[in-house]
């Protein structure tokens, strides 16, 4: 759910998608122990969102209020010669190409190469000869440019949150031309404007550009920071994903580490054994996200509490549940405990009693709960009949997968130990034709319906998040004791950006 063009953006998008408010950085090794999440991107993430630096540049250009630039000279046989450039606008920007490099433990070096743009505007100029002859004029100009830009973004962990410092900012001209109206001005006047605003106007745009870029930077940042704020969210549960640590700057990646933990009606749990350790994570993939497991056991506690561990079943989802073969025992063990009703006027309920026990293991994710399942019928007129209430214990081991934009969680293992039993159709509970079908039924439809149930759950709230829009690629979920790895590699939504350029600049 990891900072500063589009580069910026990019790299914002990524790397600050889990930063979030800090009072306070610590670093070393024991900062790890208070570590729930981590984020890593790696230099062939880096090098894809630099690829994007131009509309970050060209916005930054296209934003800058440029000030009027006045300037005087005084001139042999013209007298004093004072001039002002106004209404200064750019045009017709591009760039060749740019560059990206992570400076180990120091800061993102971005060198964007030969940036072509034309600026417009008004000159007006007047002078004061040497017979008390003073002419004013105003004409249009025109400035061709050529310009290479360096910055040095710095991660800097200041009060309450991490911000890319963008000020270390220079621009290198190769080109600087000036033309008045078309050429149609003489070629000395030209000449004399051009050697009296050249150096001025250097320092001013070097200084609005520079300005602007890290203005972006911070904007960008605000932006993603409520992104990623939201994203983990939803109602009454929140992940604090604020910073554990400083964040790292390697040659190969950058690496964020937040604490994980979850808010739950201003409840939250603490963690001080984390066992992150920066090797776990590879290099080979573009981004790594790192989740421990006290901090899904914590969502899935939050969840359970919030009262979302509940599943109701009807009408055809009921009739695959309860008709996983056909066989004539089946159905005689399905005619008793339905009672002749058909599945349109009946209803299953299925919900954890429990707290969900959460145990990350390298088979997967293993969940122990004691679950309840109630099955109603509603006859016409009448109040809605228990035909059947069971509580059992099981032990389930999910394997997790995200394939066409869908969260797919796969039981691959399950046992299921019966703690109470209640059935109109069987008051002993001992005939064994309802007792197999039941067992059997648990296992091969309900658990899997269950498991099923909640993936497209977990889809849904995530899409409602937006992460649909993104181009995941190759996404594996590996589980280990006591912690996952999400590894993936990432085209990033353009369009998301420029509806931002186009709402927020």
């Amino acid at each position: 759910m990891c900072w500063a063009g589009r580069m910026i953006l990019g790299t914002l998008s990524l790397l600050l998608v889990l930063v979030h408010a800090a009072a306070a950085c610590e670093s070393g090794p024991f900062s790890y122990r208070a570590t729930g999440i981590v984020c890593r991107m790696t230099k062939p993430a880096a090098l894809l969102l630099n690829q994007e630096t131009a509309h970050v540049i060209q916005a930054a250009f296209r934003n800058a209020k440029f000030p009027n630039i006045t300037g005087e000279r005084s001139m042999r046989l013209l007298g004093r010669v004072a001039y002002g450039l106004s209404n200064i606008q750019v045009n017709d920007l591009s760039i060749e190409r740019s560059e990206v490099e992570l400076k180990e433990d120091d800061a993102i070096y971005i060198s964007i190469k030969n940036v072509t743009a034309l600026f417009k505007g008004t000159l007006t100029y007047g002078y004061a000869g040497a017979w008390f002859l003073q002419l004013f004029h105003s004409v249009d100009f025109e400035i061709e440019s050529s310009i290479d830009l360096q910055l040095n973004i710095d991660l800097m962990c200041q009060k309450e949150q991490v911000t890319p410092d963008a000020s270390d900012c220079y621009l290198t001209f190769h080109k600087l031309t000036l033309h008045l109206q078309g050429d149609k001005e003489p070629g000395w006047l030209k000449q004399l404007f051009t050697d009296f605003i050249s150096f001025t106007l250097k320092l001013v745009l070097k200084r609005e550009v520079c300005k602007e870029i890290n203005a972006v930077a911070q904007t960008l940042t605000n932006f993603i920071l409520d992104l990623a704020a939201n994203f983990v969210r939803d109602k009454d549960i929140i992940v604090d994903i604020s910073l554990a640590s400083d964040p790292v700057i390697k040659a190969s990646y950058i690496e964020s580490h937040h604490k994980g933990l979850v808010l739950y009606k201003n409840s939250s749990s603490m963690l001080s054994d984390s066992v992150f350790s920066p090797s776990l994570l590879t290099e080979s993939r573009m981004l790594y996200f790192w989740l421990s497991e006290h901090s899904l056991s914590s969502l899935t506690a939050a969840a359970f509490l919030d009262g979302r561990l509940v599943l109701n079943l009807s009408g055809e989802k009921l009739q695959e549940l309860f008709e996983t073969e056909d066989t004539e025992e089946q159905r005689k063990a399905v005619q008793m405990i339905f009672q002749g009703t058909s599945y349109n006027d009946s209803v299953a309920k299925v919900w954890s009693l429990s707290q969900p026990q959460i145990s990350l293991q390298p088979e997967g994710t293993v969940m122990r709960s004691l679950v309840a399942v109630e099955v109603s019928i509603l006859p016409t007129g009448e109040e809605p009949l228990v035909v059947l209430y069971m509580e059992k214990e099981i032990m389930v081991t999910i394997q997790a997968t995200y394939a066409e934009k869908k969260l797919i969680l796969q039981p691959v293992d399950s046992s299921i130990e019966m703690k109470v039993f209640k059935c109109t159709a069987d008051p002993s509970g001992k005939d064994p034709s309802i007792q197999s079908f039941l067992q059997n039924m648990i296992l091969v439809a309900g658990i899997p319906e269950v498991t099923s149930s909640i993936g497209s759950a977990l889809t849904s709230l995530m899409n409602s998040k937006r992460l649909d829009l993104f181009e995941i690629i190759n996404p594996e979920i590996i589980t280990r004791e006591g912690y996952v790895i999400v590894q993936l590699d990432f085209g990033f939504p353009s369009h998301l950006l420029l509806n931002f350029f186009d709402k927020s600049l």
